[in-house]
């Protein structure tokens, strides 16, 4: 790969949360029966006129902001002319001319250091239909036809899988923390066209780029990108030349193959969309949807470090997700400042570890985060040890209600009282005299097999500080 310069340019296509489609009221209910949610306007009668749907142009305003792009003030549509069965009307309502925002970026960050991927603009547009095909037949799923997709377009800045990657984690993450797309592969609604191009050192102009076509999975673009590189790579080291064209990602053959030369805007036969007027946004308008953004996952994550005390890698873990940030702060806030820590580590190692098992997210388990607080705060006054708080979360995740309540119902307050707790080191160090000849021929290990067996005595209940106290000072004075 010695003397060759690697180019890759994104167009995503995110499909925005709204209930009903772009220019009808037909429901967007995923998994319905093929060709159920379907009405004359999505379907291309003849004299079905569309109506444009105000929350996905707010949707994609919002993406705007969070992205820092300009925002148009007046952006139009147009009809984006071809023949194929995905769209029976032979054209898609799409803008060309003056997209909704323009520019703006994503950062990113590299073996080199952060990066940021320039966007040229985003755009709005309503989707194609779904072919299905099969052993003999293919047939159209008009359900997904007229879904209203935001199509975000980067600059060919990225120049491995890596940053590919590493761009597209971001995008989703800043997508999901503003809740303008579920950001579901699964369910299509992240689709991305992949450009590359190869080009030897020092030359300015671009390579000829191929385009592989609407890859679903973050796995399917990184393979995609690897095998096309290394096609490009290996076709002009031998002195051939790369043609302009469409590919598609064979992942059982796991290969690109060639779908057609690759078109041009003119192809289409652009031309403004008559049947709908101009989207005029009102600077008001426009700054208060801005007023109302959340931070930023990059700015939350710095702003979590200092603000509680954490590092830098729990608040990256913690952020990646917002409602799990959400609660984390929550939890924090309910604390003594000083606690931050401690409720970090114990959602990233306990709660982390019960929504894996369940595979359910925070907000549907019954844990609050008043209750993890509190929790949070039994263990650091002592008056419940750390065994006891394991034992009650799982509950809380489950059942949900406070820890306080619990313990009071059963007797698991912690015993701390080191009178009370003697008579039970006693007893242990009678019971397990070999534990008592190890530990004085040297064995110090023997000393945590007896203050597990008084906690075991205890039921769980005794401070070990206290305990590992009393047995340390017995065993000194045993020998």
């Amino acid at each position: 790969m010695t003397g060759y310069l690697i180019t890759i340019g994104l167009e995503t296509h995110v499909q925005l949360r709204t209930a009903t489609k772009m220019f009808c009221g037909c429901s967007l209910a995923f998994g319905a029966e093929p060709n159920t949610n379907v009405c004359p306007v999505c379907l291309g009668y003849p004299g079905a006129l569309p109506v444009m749907n105000r929350e996905a142009v707010r949707l994609t305003v919002v993406s705007g902001l969070m992205l820092g792009c300009e925002i148009s003030r007046r952006s139009t549509f147009d009809r984006k002319n071809y023949f194929y069965p995905d769209m029976s009307k032979d054209y898609q309502i799409s803008q060309n001319g003056s997209p909704l925002c323009v520019g703006g970026s994503v950062r990113i960050e590299t073996a080199a250091g952060a990066k940021r991927v320039r966007i040229n603009h985003i755009h709005l547009e309503e989707d194609a239909a779904k072919i299905n095909h099969y052993a003999r037949f293919s047939g159209v799923d008009f359900n997904r036809c007229g879904t209203p997709l935001m199509e975000i377009v980067s600059e060919p800045d990225l120049a491995s899988p890596d940053e590919a990657m590493a761009y597209l984690q971001a995008l989703k993450q800043i997508l999901l923390y503003a809740g303008v797309s579920d950001c579901n592969l699964e369910e299509g609604n992240l689709r991305s066209d992949v450009n590359v191009s190869v080009r030897p050192i020092g030359q300015e102009r671009l390579g000829t780029k191929v385009e592989i076509k609407n890859m679903n999975t973050f796995k399917g673009i990184y393979a995609a990108l690897e095998y096309e590189i290394a096609r490009q790579l290996a076709t002009v080291t031998r002195g051939g030349l790369i043609v302009q064209e469409t590919r598609r990602w064979d992942p059982e053959l796991g290969e690109t193959q060639p779908m057609r030369s690759k078109e041009n805007a003119h192809d289409y036969r652009y031309f403004p969309e008559p049947d709908l007027v101009p989207v005029e946004l009102e600077e008001a308008q426009v700054e208060a949807w801005r007023a109302a953004l959340p931070e930023l996952p990059a700015v939350r994550r710095g702003r979590m470090a200092e603000a509680y005390g954490i590092p830098d890698y729990d608040a990256a873990v913690l952020a990646d997700a917002k409602e799990n940030a959400d609660f984390f702060e929550a939890a924090a806030r309910a604390c003594e400042p000083r606690l931050g820590k401690t409720v970090s580590n114990w959602f990233m190692t306990e709660v982390m570890r019960l929504l894996s098992e369940s595979g359910l997210t925070i907000s549907q388990s019954a844990l609050t985060p008043s209750a993890l607080a509190e929790l949070v705060t039994l263990l650091d006054t002592r008056v419940i040890n750390g065994p006891t708080a394991k034992e009650l979360l799982p509950e809380l995740f489950r059942a949900g209600g406070l820890p306080s309540a619990l313990v009071a119902a059963r007797g698991l307050g912690q015993v701390s009282d080191a009178d009370a707790l003697a008579a039970l080191v006693q007893q242990v160090l009678s019971e397990n005299g070999k534990s008592v000849a190890d530990y004085r021929a040297g064995k110090r290990a023997a000393a945590g097999f007896l203050v597990g067996q008084v906690m075991k005595l205890s039921k769980g209940k005794a401070d070990p500080q206290v305990v590992g106290r009393l047995v340390a000072e017995r065993l000194a004075g045993a020998s």
